[in-house]
């Protein structure tokens, strides 16, 4: 008779989801006893670098991704990162072991007496099942949920003992749809809305990137004769950033913001909550007499906005829509935006400086993870992102992302048979948060380049502080971290790069490694202005 775990792992294989990524537990032993050989267990040292990866790995691969953790303790490693994986919109299926069902009444060691609630609310759906014989039935039900818009992670509690018991007859394996097309009626409303406007804008967020929506939105900006721009702290790049009529990346602030859309009488937001707003910094929503038109995938992000006419439905679905519906323009398109000035020499070197030397050597498939929060401005102003599903960071604001997904994404590229170069960007506070990660890398031998502004200091907070006028914080510098030597540790080559003409070489060696090489670049210590 088959057993819970033959049941289980027969449905994972119809769903695709032979690779688990994790760090195992002893109450996650029994689910990976016989680890089945047509499987791949990829092994992180922690659970958030597990979390991590995951993400990464769906997110570049398009598909869902299971990641096994261990009970409450090591839930709660990984929680940081499943709040990012929450705010990225990735599927994830997050499985954790419990205890015994013979002794949780008794609450032992490792038990997790409230395993459904210790994930929520950053979970779409989170549960433990009454028998074991649920257990496949609730992996295709975890399923169904993590893929529909908005795709998010899931998450299971399960008892040690279940999986030797006897199953049941397995689940149907299912499909369910993952876009939702837009209300005709509203569509055409929006259309006529947009057709009539003296001065549209557009601003697009990171679900068309997930929708693989670039040709849609081009030609939806293209139609408009609108600047475009992607919306505040995007995770995503959303637009062909060398377009002459893409603008850059909205300040996430309430006043500044409203103040960059001045002069548009009408603002269309597709794909993008209405807005992720940091710090705050009071003002109008809006320009006066602005009206603003949003299409989202999300209920929730539809809900929340304070201001527009909000639409459900896909990003692609509803810009191929308008594009149908709208009468062409007699609009000039407008201007491009200028070329930013040549960075300055310094010694040590700018963070622009290096950004530019990092932009002129930029392979044209290259894939950005970045996780570098003070520099970002800079590494958006010289990089410009030109392809789909070429850069990726965090949602949540929150740190410890950026290394292990660009593990996880190096690993798709490798799996999907692309073979894009990913190269990460991660600052020196950053990069000891999800450290362990650099060993999963090593032993995969991915060939993926770290490169580390290090300026020894949490310049992002410094920066806050000089923004909310809050002096004397204490713990903002790091002095005595020897990155190299940190690298070399867990398995990575690693090469002090002393001046941004030095960049581009170690790039292309480290691009040549068969294990991950970590590039310590230091840079001014200047502290950059938040807005």
């Amino acid at each position: 008779m088959a057993t819970v775990r033959d049941t289980t792992y027969d449905l994972l294989r119809a769903l695709g989801l032979t690779t688990v990524f994790g760090n195992p537990g002893s109450t996650e032993e029994p689910f990976l006893q016989d680890f089945p050989a047509d499987f791949r267990y990829v092994h992180a040292l922690q659970e958030a670098s597990a979390m991590a990866m995951a993400d990464g790995y769906a997110q570049a691969t398009g598909r869902p991704a299971h990641v096994n953790l261990h009970t409450a303790p090591g839930t709660g490693n990984g929680m940081g990162n499943l709040v990012t994986a929450w705010h990225n919109k990735t599927p994830l299926i997050v499985t954790a072991g419990q205890q015994s069902r013979e002794m949780l009444l008794i609450e032992p060691r490792l038990a997790s007496p409230r395993a459904v609630e210790l994930t929520q609310p950053y979970v779409k759906w989170a549960h433990e099942p009454t028998r074991a014989q649920d257990i496949p039935a609730a992996f295709m039900r975890a399923y169904a949920s993590a893929v529909q818009p908005p795709a998010g992670p899931v998450f299971l509690s399960l008892p040690m003992d279940d999986w030797d018991r006897p199953a049941d007859p397995p689940p149907q394996v299912r499909t369910v749809a993952t876009r939702i097309a837009p209300d005709p009626d509203r569509l055409r409303g929006f259309a006529a809305t947009l057709a009539a406007a003296r001065a549209p804008a557009l601003v697009l967020g990171a679900a068309v990137d997930r929708a693989d929506a670039w040709p849609a939105a081009v030609a939806l900006a293209e139609r408009l004769a609108a600047p475009v721009w992607a919306a505040p702290a995007p995770e995503r790049a959303v637009f062909p950033e060398d377009h002459p009529q893409f603008r850059g990346v909205l300040p996430y602030a309430i006043g500044p913001l409203a103040e960059t859309l001045g002069g548009h009488d009408t603002v269309l937001v597709v794909g993008a909550p209405v807005f992720r707003y940091y710090p705050y910094v009071p003002g109008d929503y809006l320009p006066a007499d602005a009206r603003l038109l949003h299409v989202t995938d999300d209920p929730d992000e539809a809900a929340r906005a304070p201001v527009g006419e909000s639409l459900l439905g896909d990003p692609g679905l509803a810009m191929n829509g308008l594009v149908e519906l709208l009468p062409p323009t007699d609009r000039s398109a407008p201007p491009a935006r200028d070329d930013p000035a040549p960075a300055q020499p310094a010694d040590p070197p700018s963070a622009d400086a290096v950004f530019a030397a990092l932009a002129a050597w930029w392979p044209a498939d290259g894939v950005l993870v970045q996780e570098s929060p003070s520099n970002l401005a800079a590494l958006r102003r010289r990089l410009r992102v030109s392809r789909p599903r070429s850069y990726f960071t965090m949602a949540s604001g929150g740190l410890g992302f950026g290394l292990p997904a660009a593990v996880g994404i190096a690993l798709a590229e490798r799996d999907t048979g692309r073979g894009r170069p990913v190269v990460a960007v991660v600052g020196d506070g950053s990069f000891h948060y999800s450290v362990q990660a650099l060993w999963t890398a090593a032993r995969l031998g991915l060939p993926l380049p770290v490169v580390v502004p290090v300026n020894q200091q949490y310049a992002i907070l410094k920066a806050f502080a000089d923004l909310k006028h809050t002096p004397g914080v204490p713990a903002l510098d790091l002095p005595g971290l020897d990155l190299a030597a940190v690298a070399r540790g867990y398995g990575c080559a690693a090469e002090v790069v002393e001046s941004p003409d030095r960049l581009g070489p170690a790039l292309d060696a480290a691009l040549a490694a068969d294990r991950p090489t970590v590039l310590p670049v230091p840079i001014s210590t200047d502290v950059p202005r938040i807005l």
